[in-house]
C-alpha cells in the first residue's frame, strides 16, 4: 500500500496545461487505477472505472459539502446550490428538480402555452419549435455559428418551459451570460471573470423575480417552474433565500442551454462521420439516442468530478486519508479500451441492445439520479440532443472552410470554429 509520504509535486499547473489529458496522462504513467497526488496544495487521489465510481457517489466515502472550489461554485454551479449539498438536504433540495421534469403545473406563459406542461417532453417540443422558427432567418445570415444559434434556440425555449419571463430582444444577451457560466469554470482566464461576472449580473435578475413571485405578482406565472423554486421548503422547512432560489433556477436553464455544446459537437460528429446523416433522418428511436448517447461518451465535456473524503479510506491498494480531494476521472473512463472497444472510433452502434450500467457513462455525473449526485437534467440533455440531432440531420447546410479542432487542453472543450455553417431556406 501507498501512502502520501514525502514531498509530491503540484498537480495544479499541469492540470492547466494539459487539460483531458491530465488524468489519462497519469494513468498510462502509473498503471493503477488509482493516483495519490496534491492539488491545490492539498492531498488528492485520482481513481477510475465503474468499481471506482461506485466508491465515489457512496456517501459513506465521498462527500461534495466543501468539495468545490470557490472558482467552480462562483461561476458554473453558484454559492448554496443544491450540488454543494450532501445527505437529507441533498436528497429534499434534488427532489424539487426531480419534480420539476415530470409534474404538470397549472399555469400559463406569456404566449398562452402552459409553463411546463408535460415535463421533458414538453420542452424538446419547445425547442424544436424555436428551432424551426430560427432557421429561416440563419439562411438570411449565413453563415451562422451553430454553437451561438443553438444557445439563443435553448435559451428561449427553456426560459418559455420554466415561465421565465424573456423578451425576444433580451434572448441573446441572455444565452451569451448563460454560455459564459459553462466556459469559465475552468480557466483562471477572462473567461472565468466573464463568467463571475455574469452570474452575478444573473443572479440579481432572478432573485428580483423570486421576490416578485412572493408578492404574487400576476406578471410571474402562477405553478410555474419559476414559483415551484420560489415556494421550495428546504429540508429545515425554510424557503430558500432569494439568492440561492436565483442559484438553483440558473441551475434549471444553464445546463439546458449548456446542451448548445453537445449540438455542436454532434455536428462535428456528422461532418466526419456522414453515414450517420440518413440513419438520423429516419428518426429510428433507438438509434437517436445510441447516437446522443455516444456524442456524450466520445466528446470532451466535463473532464472529471471532484470531493472529500469522509474518513480515512483505501481503494484500489491506495490510501485516502481522511478530507482529501478524490477526483474520478470521466473523459479517461470514456476512453478506456477495458470498458469501450476501440474507444477513439465514434461508434453509435455501441449503445444499442444495450443496458448502460449507470456507472459507467458519467458525462453527468454516476448512479441513480433521484438519491445521489448524478445530474437530474441528464433526462433533459439526452431527449434534446436526440431531437435536435434529427433536426441538424434534415437542416439543409453546408460547412464553409473552417477550424473544426478540438483543442483538449482548453476546458470546456469545443470546436474552435463553433462550427460554422451555410444554411439554405427551406422551400415549399
Amino acid at each position: 500500500m501507498s501512502a502520501h509520504r514525502g514531498l509530491r509535486l503540484d498537480d495544479t499547473l499541469p492540470l492547466a496545461f494539459e487539460g483531458y489529458a491530465w488524468l489519462p496522462n497519469r494513468w498510462r504513467r502509473a498503471r493503477a487505477d488509482a493516483v495519490p497526488m496534491r492539488l491545490l496544495g492539498r492531498p488528492a487521489v485520482a481513481l477510475r472505472g465503474p468499481e471506482a465510481a461506485r466508491f465515489f457517489y457512496d456517501e459513506r466515502h465521498v462527500r461534495r459539502h466543501g468539495a468545490l472550489p470557490e472558482p467552480v461554485r462562483s461561476t458554473l454551479f453558484g454559492h448554496g446550490a443544491v450540488h454543494t449539498l450532501d445527505g437529507t438536504a441533498h436528497r429534499v433540495r434534488k427532489a424539487m428538480f426531480l419534480a420539476l421534469l415530470t409534474t404538470v403545473p397549472a399555469a400559463t406563459t406569456r404566449t398562452g402555452v402552459p409553463a411546463g406542461r408535460g415535463g421533458v417532453d414538453d420542452l424538446v417540443t419547445r425547442a424544436v419549435a424555436a428551432w424551426d422558427e430560427a432557421v429561416p432567418d440563419w439562411a438570411d445570415r449565413s453563415p451562422v455559428v451553430l454553437f451561438d444559434e443553438t444557445a439563443r434556440v435553448l435559451t428561449r425555449a427553456v426560459c418559455d418551459w420554466t415561465g421565465v419571463p424573456v423578451a425576444p430582444a433580451e434572448v441573446p444577451a441572455l444565452a451569451g451570460d448563460l454560455v459564459a457560466l459553462v466556459d469559465g469554470f475552468g480557466t483562471a482566464g477572462p473567461r472565468h471573470w466573464r463568467a463571475r461576472r455574469a452570474r452575478l449580473r444573473r443572479e440579481a435578475w432572478l432573485a428580483d423575480l423570486v421576490d416578485r413571485v412572493r408578492r404574487d405578482d400576476p406578471a410571474v406565472p402562477t405553478g410555474s417552474a419559476v414559483a415551484a423554486v420560489a415556494r421550495h421548503r428546504d429540508a429545515d422547512g425554510s424557503e430558500l433565500d432569494p439568492r440561492t432560489a436565483a442559484v438553483e433556477l440558473l441551475n434549471i436553464i444553464r445546463p439546458t442551454v449548456a446542451v448548445s455544446w453537445f449540438v455542436a459537437f454532434a455536428a462535428h460528429a456528422l461532418h466526419r462521420w456522414p453515414g450517420h446523416r440518413d440513419r438520423l433522418r429516419a428518426d429510428d428511436p433507438a438509434f437517436t439516442e445510441a447516437f446522443a448517447h455516444e456524442v456524450r461518451r466520445f466528446y470532451p465535456f466535463a473532464p472529471f468530478v471532484g470531493g472529500r473524503a469522509v474518513r480515512d479510506l483505501e481503494w484500489g491498494g491506495e490510501h485516502v486519508p481522511a478530507g482529501a480531494m478524490v477526483l474520478l476521472d470521466i473523459y479517461g473512463q470514456h476512453h478506456d479500451a477495458r470498458f469501450w472497444p476501440d474507444p477513439y472510433r465514434f461508434t453509435p452502434e455501441r449503445f444499442l441492445d444495450r443496458e448502460i450500467d449507470p456507472y459507467e457513462l458519467l458525462p453527468q455525473g454516476g448512479g441513480d439520479p433521484a438519491a445521489g449526485h448524478r445530474c437530474p437534467g441528464e433526462a433533459i440533455t439526452v431527449a434534446l440532443l436526440r431531437a435536435l440531432a434529427v433536426k441538424l440531420a434534415h437542416l439543409d447546410h453546408t460547412l464553409p472552410d473552417q477550424d473544426l479542432t478540438i483543442p483538449l487542453r482548453r476546458i470546456p472543450a469545443r470546436p474552435r470554429s463553433g462550427v460554422l455553417v451555410e444554411v439554405r431556406r427551406p422551400t415549399g
